[in-house]
């Protein structure tokens, strides 16, 4: 399992922010693909799951209308929209992949199964 997650960067206030990830290498055919960040000093945060079956999204409250989560199946790609960014949204943020469904990493708050090298959000003035 591979992902790579790209297009991080420093935003100011307000702004928005595209986030890719490119996976590769699954051999299931059920699985789901998530966001997760981490910010020094505070707790491992899922904050988009979707689900590679249905389709469904999952976003915790801290997120929930700012960020969206899509997939290109074509080209093995999930994306992370995130629009009217905080300061409190700076983080690296990961990409990851799940066995189980998105409310098991998002409701339960378990760790994703396999993750990536992350990407650096950074929003400031």
């Amino acid at each position: 399992v591979q992902l790579q997650a790209s297009g991080g960067g420093l935003v100011q206030p307000g702004g928005s922010l595209r986030l890719s990830c490119a996976a590769s290498g699954f051999t299931r055919n059920r699985y789901v693909i998530g966001w997760f960040r981490q910010a020094p000093g505070k707790e491992r945060e899922a904050v988009s799951c979707i689900s590679f079956g249905d389709g469904g999204t999952y976003y915790p409250p801290s997120v929930r209308d700012r960020f969206t989560i899509s997939r290109d199946n074509a080209k093995g790609t999930v994306y992370l929209q995130m629009n009217s960014l905080e300061p409190e949204d700076t983080a690296v943020y990961h990409c990851a992949m799940g066995v189980e469904g998105c409310t098991h990493y998002l409701i339960f708050r378990q760790p994703f199964d396999y993750w990536g090298q992350g990407t650096q959000v950074t929003v400031s003035s």
